[in-house]
């Protein structure tokens, strides 16, 4: 709630911006939110932050103001260069007439002009260009997502490692938070449930003291995005892009990437959208190798629900008109975080088979329907076979690429991946060819040995389909021929122990039966 010894707002500056003669005649649309005020007019937008002090923020001065757009601008210029322009005053001149200066003119003609508010200067997009309207009309896919992902790994890895922020202290503080948040709302959030979110929240931070630790000691804790859910998400110029990051207070965007990267991923899965989670997820942790960060998932996952719990019903309070709706999703928030922290148990599933039978696209449609949220991660050999050459996953990779011992190392890769991902909770389907009954017993080992359910799935198909759909492949990681195809005919496949489907079926029937094999 906001508290008194604000200054308040300069109205002037409000009614300048509103008008369209400050905007060359351009129709002006404004955009209220808790904190700030946007003024959308003809290509650009103005955002004014609002004379406000909250516990977490504070812009109560004019100078206040100033900082905080300074500090908006330079920290999102980091992921949205083209997108935040730049830093103006709203200058008074001697003759009391108003206009907008860069932050330069500002400094330079202090003597003649006064700064009235400050505002962040941003080119301006469609709504419909964000990734939550994106995911309202269902044009988010999963080619999409894994760009995303992509973006977001980038952008971690050039975010500055920090060890003054995040590890067990950081998500200590966090959860804290948010259970004395939920218990200041006893009419709204039940106390046993809070209470079992609180003891759920306790057992994982003590199970979890020493990862979060050697995380923040190896680098995983940076100066994030703080706020990375899909509204603020934006397709610019065709690619995904990261705005409006938190800039109002750095303990907040300081923090474990893998926490960042949860608020997207409990955002997806709290729509409905877990195949895109999951398809986010195991591009990032393709790009990353960051397997050891899902140890922590549920955690983060968690903690991003009850934060977003907490301030619907904060909202509600504010807002009486919407109380009943804000109420009603936060304590599905609430469920969702308490879900979060009781997944069940982990489970490897290998899906085998020729080239061209349909493995890849079995194994990413099995994923999301497999273990904790957002879904099971995906190791598939052809990827793994051009990390170890180091090329592109679309490059072709020479013949020598394929040798004996290069592939057995493709596959010890896999099973050392998959015994770690299992080590931490976390389900695995691996796609692979898996022809010879030594590769398929490995993986069965992994399992084993991690005392984890195992199941494999042989896809059988006939071989002019395989062919077929290997002529058709475009930008894809397998280098398979048609007459890759025809060689692999003379394959011994030796005792077949994996349960056989028939998918020269189309791949709805397919994924039925193999979903129906698993349960």
């Amino acid at each position: 709630m906001q508290t008194n010894h604000a200054t308040p707002q300069p109205q002037v500056a409000i009614a300048f911006l509103s008008d369209p003669r400050s905007h060359d005649g351009a129709a002006v649309t404004r955009v209220d939110t808790h904190a700030a005020m946007v003024f959308l007019a003809g290509d650009r937008a103005y955002k004014l932050k609002r004379a406000v002090r909250y516990p977490y923020l504070d812009y109560a001065t004019v100078e206040k103001r100033r900082a905080a757009c300074l500090a908006e601008w330079t920290i999102n210029r980091r992921t949205a260069p083209t997108l935040y322009l730049g830093v103006q005053a709203v200058l008074r001149g001697l003759d009391g007439v108003l206009r907008l200066a860069p932050l330069s003119d500002a400094v330079d003609d202090a003597a003649n002009a006064e700064a009235v508010d400050w505002v962040v200067t941003m080119r301006r997009f469609p709504d419909e260009a964000l990734f939550d309207r994106m995911a309202e009309r269902h044009a988010l896919t999963p080619p999409l997502m894994r760009r995303l992902a992509e973006r977001i790994a980038a952008f971690h890895a050039a975010a500055e490692p920090r060890r003054d922020g995040g590890g067990l202290a950081g998500m200590r503080a966090v959860v804290d938070g948010n259970i004395d948040a939920l218990q200041s709302f006893p009419t709204l959030f039940p106390a046993d449930r809070v209470a079992r979110l609180a003891e759920r929240s306790a057992a994982a931070l003590d199970r979890l003291r020493a990862v979060l630790g050697d995380r923040r000691r190896d680098g995983f804790v940076r100066h994030c995005h703080g706020d990375l859910h899909l509204r603020n998400i934006v397709l610019l110029d065709g690619a995904p892009t990261l705005f409006d990051a938190i800039e109002f207070d750095e303990a907040l965007a300081v923090t474990d990437v893998v926490y960042d990267l949860a608020f997207l991923l409990m955002d997806l899965d709290h729509r409905g959208l877990r195949a895109l989670g999951d398809a986010v997820l195991n591009r990032y942790v393709e790009e990353t190798g960051d397997v050891g960060g899902l140890a922590a998932l549920p955690l983060f996952l968690s903690a991003r629900a009850a934060v977003r719990a907490k301030v619907l019903a904060a909202a509600g309070e504010v807002n009486p008109d919407m109380a009943a709706q804000a109420d009603a999703e936060a304590r599905r928030y609430l469920d969702h975080a308490i879900a979060a922290l009781e997944p069940p148990p982990p489970r490897l599933v290998a899906v085998g088979g020729l080239s061209g039978s349909g493995k890849s696209r079995l194994a990413e449609e099995l994923a999301p329907d497999l273990g904790a949220a957002p879904g099971a991660l995906v190791l598939r050999s052809d990827a793994l076979r051009k990390r170890l050459w180091g090329v592109a996953e679309t490059d072709r990779l020479p013949p020598e690429a394929y040798a004996p011992d290069i592939t057995a190392r493709v596959y010890g890769g896999l099973a050392e991946r998959a015994r770690l991902a299992l080590s931490v909770g976390q389900a695995v389907v691996i796609d692979a060819v898996c022809a010879s009954p030594d590769e398929r017993a490995l993986f069965e080992s992994v399992a084993a040995d991690a005392a984890a359910r195992f199941d494999g799935l042989w896809l059988d198909a006939p071989l002019d389909l395989r062919a077929q759909r290997v002529t058709n492949r475009r930008d894809d990681a397998s280098d398979a021929t048609a007459e890759v195809v025809k060689r692999q005919e003379s394959y011994d496949l030796g005792a077949m122990r994996w349960a056989r489907l028939d998918a020269g079926r189309v791949a709805s029937d397919v994924l039925a039966e193999a979903l129906k094999r698993l349960v």
